[in-house]
Order: C-alpha cells, then sequence, then structure tokens
C-alpha cells in the first residue's frame, strides 16, 4: 500500500469499517515466490467468510478521454502483471485464498448513483464506489488494451457481468474457479 494514494488510503479505511482484518503490503520492494519477482498485492485481507489478496485498481468517474471531456466510462484497466501476479499469491497462500482486483472509483462531485447503491464509501470529503473482479474471472476475458505497456482491460458487457460490489467479496465465496498456477511458471503469458 502507498500512503500517499488516496484511492488505495479510501480502500483500507472501507475496510476497516467493514470489520476485516487488514494487512496492508508495502510496495517499496519487490516480492517474491521461489526465486521469481513477483509483483506485491496491495493488501492481505480477512473476514469471517473471507481470505482475499487485492490489488488496487483506481479510477475516476466519470473517466477522461482524450481532449480532457470526461466520459461516462467505468475504466477497468491494468497490468497484465497484475492479474498473473493475484493469482500467483492467492494459489500460494493456499486453499480458500481468492485473488481480487479491486476498482475503487473516485465519484466526481455531482455523479448521482441510485439510492442504495452499495459499497458507496465516503473519505476524506470524496466519495468512492467500491467494485471488485476475481483475477481468476478477469484472467478469463481479458482482452490486450497496449501491448506496448503491457495492459489489459475486459470489454463493457464482460465487466457488467463480472463486477460486484466490494463487499461481496467478504461473504463466503460462491463456486468459483480458483487461481492455479504451477510453480515457476506465474510470470508465463501462456497461462493466460
Amino acid at each position: 500500500m502507498k500512503a500517499d494514494n488516496h484511492y488505495e488510503a479510501a480502500f483500507d479505511a472501507y475496510l476497516r469499517q467493514r470489520g476485516a482484518a487488514v494487512v496492508p503490503v508495502v510496495e517499496a520492494r519487490r516480492s517474491y515466490l521461489d526465486a521469481e519477482e513477483v509483483k506485491s498485492p496491495d493488501f492481505l485481507v480477512i473476514s469471517e467468510a473471507a481470505k482475499l489478496v487485492v490489488d488496487v485498481k483506481g479510477r475516476k468517474f466519470p473517466g477522461s478521454a482524450k481532449g480532457g471531456k470526461p466520459r461516462a466510462v467505468w475504466h477497468n484497466w491494468c497490468e497484465r502483471e497484475d492479474v498473473i501476479a493475484l493469482c500467483a499469491w492467492a494459489a500460494r497462500l493456499g486453499e480458500g485464498f481468492r485473488g481480487v482486483l479491486a476498482f475503487t472509483y473516485d465519484l466526481a462531485a455531482g455523479v448521482e448513483l441510485p439510492e442504495g447503491t452499495p459499497d458507496v464509501f465516503a473519505f476524506r470529503g470524496r466519495a468512492f464506489l467500491m467494485r471488485g473482479v476475481l483475477a481468476s474471472d478477469y484472467r478469463s476475458h481479458m482482452r490486450t488494451r497496449s501491448p506496448r505497456w503491457g495492459t489489459v482491460n475486459l470489454l463493457s458487457d464482460d465487466f457488467r457481468r463480472l463486477v460486484k460490489p466490494f463487499g461481496r467479496f467478504l461473504e463466503p465465496p460462491a463456486d468459483t474457479v480458483e487461481c492455479t498456477v504451477p510453480p515457476a511458471a506465474h510470470r508465463s503469458d501462456a497461462l493466460l
């Protein structure tokens, strides 16, 4: 976790308010699985019903487009390495751990969501919408966004189908496909 990242700070406060046990991971140095370097997650989260390895993706809503004009798009891109690392960590930490990409949307002033929208969280005078996608689901549906930057994303229809209020990940998991990664193979694009 980066203390100066307002998305991660908001997500940390949200988890604490929900009563989850939270271990923020200091990202100053790379971590290792076996002899391989692998991106560190942002948080390990334990609730009574869930064990999560989480990487926070902070996004603004509405998002901006070329020319700076705001667009009502729920951006869901991340680095391919984020997905690979979450799956590797979840597999290594053991049975029951799930990798989750947490999309923390900083809502612009004036954005109105339907009444009762779950997981809208006020933090430091701003409103955030907390959403998540299982890394295994993301991996199964992701598309290359930029080969040069190593980024991937989900098509809008796939994202709408897979994204959930983050609080759902703190509940007992339904039958899901867990991330499985053979030892020392977590960096291979062949797994994707």
